[in-house]
């Protein structure tokens, strides 16, 4: 019986593979590799630390604000973050004060 979920061998690229405690084994060639978790997506900040939901950051540049006068202003804290698989490499969704709702790439921000 064939698990979906577990990727193909990466010598014969089999899709027999099976879980042999914290490893992956190939019934097909004997190949054996670690099983990685890497469904998880993680996201970074401007300067490299992980973001997660509901944290706080800090915009590190001005924004302009497509349909506003002003923009985002450098320094803007903006609290209870949640990511998401946004459009444009936009991967947080928050609401910032005086704008409302918004998206943001991970690449403007910093963890505060």
């Amino acid at each position: 019986m064939t698990d979906t979920s577990l990727p193909p061998c990466p010598e014969c690229s089999s899709a027999y593979a099976y879980e042999m405690g914290a490893l992956l084994v190939c019934p097909e060639c004997g190949h054996e590799w670690p099983h990685s978790a890497s469904d998880e997506r993680v996201i970074k900040d401007a300067v490299g630390n992980v973001l997660a939901d509901g944290d706080t950051v800090t915009v590190v540049k001005g924004l302009k604000v497509k349909g506003s006068t002003s923009g985002i202003k450098a320094g803007t804290k903006v609290r209870n973050i949640r990511l998401v698989e946004g459009v444009d490499g936009h991967d947080i969704d928050c609401k910032i004060e005086g704008f409302g709702p918004m998206q943001l790439k991970s690449s403007v921000v910093r963890k505060v």
